[in-house]
């Protein structure tokens, strides 16, 4: 069994909205989220957020039919991540960590990645790198120095992984005081390295055109 933490705690700065609220085809971002992995099997769900974003979503007032539940954040993404491995139910062999912020993972993405997880312990959802990419000084002018993507990958979520690993590699960078942007990060500190899978169009909502490009995709799926 897996279950899913959905780390939606942020304040959407950038987005200079609140994206997880935002409607995607008429629907709360963060409950489209939620219903996916609703979709893909997932035996509980627990939602890092406030209580407010959680009453604004509607997620209070959905009747799921698996225990979709909240609990509240940290001050950093990772102390998120721990409050929501701490919350999730007892008996689950695998979790994913997902983004809220990234409503348009299909369940058959979701199950593409925990099928890697299930053969190698750890898998992560990412893409190849394909633009050019240039180093800059401070002031935003470019450098001569070539920048290979060759073996580079986008991350995106979810991440999932054997929950007993996870939760060592989140203990060990608590231990040691380390800061860490996602989950892999958090297990390479273990010595243990991901696979990585593409699942297809999988954009994370940052800014007001994140937010109308997936509308233009979610619709062409439809």
């Amino acid at each position: 069994m897996f279950a899913a933490v959905i780390v939606a705690a942020g304040s959407s700065r950038r987005a200079g909205f609140d994206k997880l609220a935002a409607p995607l085809a008429g629907v709360p971002v963060l409950r489209r989220s939620v219903e996916a992995f609703v979709a893909a099997g997932a035996a509980a769900v627990v939602v890092v957020c406030p209580e407010s974003r959680w009453m604004e979503t509607g997620l209070a007032e959905e009747n799921f039919p698996i225990p979709v539940t909240r609990t509240d954040g940290g001050a950093e993404r990772q102390d998120s991540v721990y409050a929501g491995l701490r919350a999730l139910p007892d008996g689950m062999d695998f979790v994913a960590v997902h983004d809220g912020a990234r409503p348009l993972v299909t369940p058959e993405g979701i199950r593409a990645c925990l099928e890697a997880a299930a053969q190698t312990g750890a898998a992560a959802c990412a893409h190849p790198v394909v633009d050019t990419l240039k180093r800059a000084d401070a002031a935003g002018l470019s450098l001569s120095e070539p920048v290979s993507r060759e073996h580079l990958w986008g991350m995106e979520t979810p991440q999932i992984f054997h929950i007993a690993l996870l939760r060592e590699a989140y203990d060990t960078v608590r231990a040691q005081g380390l800061t860490v942007t996602d989950e892999v990060s958090a297990v390479e500190t273990l010595g243990v390295p991901t696979r990585l899978v593409q699942v297809g169009p999988n954009l994370k909502i940052t800014l007001p055109g994140d937010l109308e490009l997936a509308e233009l995709i979610w619709m062409h799926r439809a």
